[in-house]
């Protein structure tokens, strides 16, 4: 399999990469592109790779400027910390979308999903296959059903102020302040729920809009959120989900 990964930070496509090639060490990674037009060029000069992994900001613009500018008919595994544009990357060449920071497991999972996808339509243009497969937008979770002793509670995600997670489980906190565990890990609510609402703003939280109080900048350069109800502990915004973070906050 030929591809390229389409990503700004050094690090994390040089982390990607180490992940295909555990993956599978016939992949073989055509180039590392930080940019639009240096996407671009490649794309205009190169034929065209087999699968493409691409981060939503880069360098100089937001990725799906590329799509204006060239043609661009490989599929596309989007890898981001930008949620709130999963819509839109469904409506290009997407077959999957992965938050930062990518989990290998989840990585394998689309890669499977590539391979599915491929032996089992070998002679249509993976083009008009995606097409179809996108039709429908993402349904986004609107209720939790929430065991609470012998009895089954519904709650409304409305409800929600935040999510977090603690010695391996995930917790539900109400506005009016209630820890309720449930059966989902934050990766798995961070695709279910509806990014405009909610934020991961470190591997322990997932925050609702409406439960931040003031946002307060911490030494380092971090930021501290004071949320209601008060959690537990401090919530930061981790370091490489702040500028994400503050595009969010600022919608």
């Amino acid at each position: 399999m030929r591809t390229i990964i389409i990503e700004d930070e050094n690090l994390t496509a040089e982390r990607l990469e180490d992940m295909l090639a555990k993956f599978d060490s016939n992949i073989r990674v055509l180039a590392k592109l930080p940019s639009v037009v240096e996407t671009v060029d490649w794309l205009r000069r190169n034929d065209m790779p087999d699968l493409v992994f691409m981060d939503i900001h880069l360098e100089d613009d937001l990725c799906f400027r590329i799509f204006e500018l060239v043609s661009l008919t490989a599929p596309v595994i989007f890898t981001t910390a930008y949620d709130e544009y999963m819509v839109k990357a469904f409506k290009v060449n997407s077959i999957d979308y992965l938050l930062k920071p990518v989990n290998y497991i989840e990585l394998v999972a689309a890669l499977q999903k590539y391979k599915t996808l491929k032996s089992q339509f070998p002679q249509t243009s993976f083009e008009n296959l995606l097409q179809l497969i996108n039709q429908r937008e993402p349904e986004y979770k609107t209720r939790f059903m929430i065991s609470v002793g012998t009895k089954i509670r519904s709650i409304e995600t409305d409800d929600v102020a935040y999510f977090y997670s603690d010695e391996k489980i995930t917790f539900l906190v109400t506005r009016e302040g209630q820890n309720l565990p449930i059966d989902f890990s934050l990766d798995k609510l961070s695709t279910q729920l509806n990014p405009t609402h909610f934020f991961r703003c470190s591997r322990q939280y997932l925050v609702g809009f409406q439960a931040i109080r003031t946002v307060h900048t911490h030494f380092k350069g971090k930021l501290k959120l004071e949320l209601v109800p008060k959690p537990r502990q401090d919530v930061f915004v981790s370091g490489d989900r702040m500028s994400d973070f503050k595009n969010w906050l600022g919608r």
